[in-house]
Formats: C-alpha cells, structure tokens, sequence
C-alpha cells in the first residue's frame, strides 16, 4: 500500500533537476539516471508515507486504504521536499515553492491529527475516533440516594 507512485513523483520533477537530486556527476544515459533517482524517490515516498502515518494514527487506522485524494496529494508534495531538501531548499528560489507544500501538508495533517479537518476515509466516524482516542474510568460510585439513606 502506498500513498502515491513513484511514477507520480518523478512527472513532478523536471528532468534537469534529476541529477542534481542525485547528487552525483552528470549522468549522461537517461537509463542509468531514471534508474538512480528511481531509488531515491522510493526513499523519499517512503518517509513521506512515514511521515503521513505519524499524523493520521491518531485518528486512523494506517495505512488507509484506499488512499484519499488529499493524502495522494500531500505525499506527493512531502516526496518531492523530501528529494530536495537532500541538496538544500534555496528559499529564495524556485525551490521555495516545495517548502510551502511541504509547510502546507503538515498545516492539513496537523488539523486532522487535532480532529479539526476529516480527511473522508472510511474509518473517520466518531466510533472508530473514539476507540483510539482517550478513555476516562473511574472507581466506584462511594454516595447515593440509597447508601445515604437514614442519614
């Protein structure tokens, strides 16, 4: 189960970004520099989803499956920060825009982790919320009408 692909992760990367990514010299052969980023945007989803699940367990039972459109959405976004926060984010480039997703997607997580936003996934229901939530017990009732009775 995985919250996004790696295909949809590389079609959010342009190519002359790949080698850079990989950190490596120019990788003249497409097929060799595919394959390299391959393993490192697998890398990079797989924290994302870690990530992910860090948020949603809270309120969730992970992973979700099937995986809500906004999930797929803000895995992407986290992949793709992920793989460039590998060589440094400029801030005042156009690397920037991917620190404001990624900034953005744990905005959202962070409001559903708090139970402020419903991510429309099957367990979002107040039972499976409350089962994972918190519990209250309490000892046993000491005073009432009928102990207290000839008082």
């Amino acid at each position: 189960m995985s919250y996004c692909t790696k295909a949809e992760v590389r079609e959010m990367l342009k190519d002359d970004a790949l080698n850079t990514i990989i950190g490596d010299s120019y990788i003249e052969d497409e097929a060799e520099r595919e394959a390299k980023a391959g393993v490192i945007i697998e890398a990079a989803i797989a924290d994302a989803e870690g990530e992910i699940d860090g948020y949603l367990a809270k309120r969730y039972a992970v992973p979700i499956d099937p995986t809500p459109k906004v999930i797929n959405k803000f895995a992407k976004d986290i992949a793709v920060y992920n793989l460039y926060s590998r060589i440094g984010i400029d801030e005042n480039g156009e690397e920037k825009n991917y620190l404001n997703r990624y900034n953005a997607a744990v905005k959202f997580l962070t409001l559903v982790a708090e139970g402020k936003v419903s991510i429309g996934a099957q367990a979002d229901d107040p039972q499976t919320a409350a089962s994972t939530g918190f519990s209250v017990s309490s000892n046993p009732r000491l005073f009432s009408r009928r102990t207290m009775r000839g008082m």
